[in-house]
């Protein structure tokens, strides 16, 4: 399955959980991409005594996820594109929820 999560939110729980399931949905040979949009591009700063959002956010990409983040988002909060944020646009936005079998958005 082709699975697209848009990632709306900075909290760090549930930043956690989107990468949770982005990861095991990797594990059983799915594909999978996560597009960061608003306050979705803090997550890779995100810290937490009980949760790990940057671990969980560099797992899945060294297991072959596919991350992208909103420019503009980016911009809006003076933040640079790194490796947990690559730099993306509308289209690719687009892109993801034309290719994807399920579209999940966590808010």
């Amino acid at each position: 399955m082709d699975l697209g999560i848009i990632l709306e939110t900075n909290d760090p729980e549930r930043v956690w959980n989107a990468f949770r399931l982005a990861n095991t949905a990797l594990d059983a040979d799915h594909t999978v991409e996560v597009f960061l949009l608003g306050d979705g591009v803090e997550a890779p700063d995100l810290e937490h005594e009980k949760f790990n959002p940057h671990g969980v956010m560099l797992k899945y990409t060294q297991n072959g996820g596919e991350l992208f983040a909103c420019g503009t988002c980016l911009d809006s909060r003076d933040l640079e594109a790194d490796d947990l944020r690559p730099r993306s646009t509308m289209d690719d936005y687009l892109r993801i929820v034309e290719d994807a079998e399920k579209v999940l958005t966590i808010g």
